[in-house]
């Protein structure tokens, strides 16, 4: 019975996910196409639906054709982060991914010119990113993380502020898991959207991308 209802959980926590980022991906789309999407029947995804209003993740707002638009709420990117983290961390693939992705993070930091990096966040993505730099073009200058106090991993300097930050630098690459939403718009108000990078596993955009209706 235990362990049918951590099973019971896991697929309610996935569906709650899954519907989180259709959400966000695209507010206005009917529940109908929501169901298709995710493979649920659409009774569950109006159920879910109501669920994530009455817990504040989600809002409604009016749309055109006399239809409604959702959007999520801070609450709502707060706990799509959590679950997602939840779920990469749950998993053997989260290194293997990380690593691909870090992977295009630099690669992509390359063809933009920046071969200076700082990391906004000191975690396992922050390691799996310094692995990644290693013997390519793009170094990492310095780890940037408010709860750490200072001192170096894997050779880096970790620092609190990017004030302490004492080299030059051409981009921010997000590598924080619990707080990553904060930190990266943290970084694109400091920076600019251009010098801000973050692998698709975080699920981050700015903030005038996400659509939200008002």
């Amino acid at each position: 019975m235990v362990g049918s209802l951590s099973t019971d959980e896991k697929d309610s926590d996935r569906l709650v996910l899954g519907l989180l980022n259709s959400v966000e991906a695209d507010g206005s789309r009917s529940q109908r196409s929501i169901a298709a999407e995710l493979g649920v029947a659409l009774g569950l995804v109006n159920a879910y639906l109501k669920r994530a209003v009455k817990k504040g993740f989600v809002k409604v707002g009016q749309a055109p054709a006399r239809r409604y638009a959702y959007y999520l709420t801070p609450q709502g990117f707060s706990e799509k982060s959590r679950l997602t983290v939840q779920f990469l961390s749950d998993s053997f693939s989260l290194f293997r991914k990380a690593k691909e992705e870090y992977a295009r993070i630099l690669d992509r930091a390359q063809a933009l010119g920046f071969r200076r990096i700082v990391l906004a966040g000191h975690s396992d993505l922050c390691e799996i990113a310094i692995l990644s730099a290693v013997d390519g073009p793009v170094s990492v200058v310095a780890i940037v993380d408010s709860d750490v106090a200072g001192g170096r991993f894997i050779g880096v300097k970790v620092v609190s502020s990017y004030a302490l930050v004492d080299e030059p630098f051409d981009a921010v690459v997000v590598t924080h898991l619990t707080a990553a939403r904060n930190v990266f718009d943290d970084a694109v108000n400091r920076f600019g959207t251009e010098r801000v990078l973050a692998p698709d596993l975080l699920s981050l955009r700015p903030t005038q991308q996400r659509g939200a209706v008002s």
